[in-house]
């Protein structure tokens, strides 16, 4: 499920690299379809940008 979401993937921290699960939010409307996708999480105004969207 994680390769299919695209959440999957390669990260770096302090010049070093590796596998793991990237921060992204994803918005369904009311019939369970993706409206939206926020593949950059900032974390500071993340629930502000959710509110914006909807």
């Amino acid at each position: 499920m994680l390769e299919k979401y695209g959440v999957w993937g390669l990260k770096k921290f302090m010049g070093r690299e590796y596998m793991g699960i990237n921060r992204v939010t994803y918005i369904l409307d009311e019939n369970h379809i993706i409206t939206h996708v926020i593949d950059k999480v900032k974390t500071k105004s993340h629930a502000c940008d959710i509110l914006e969207i909807i």
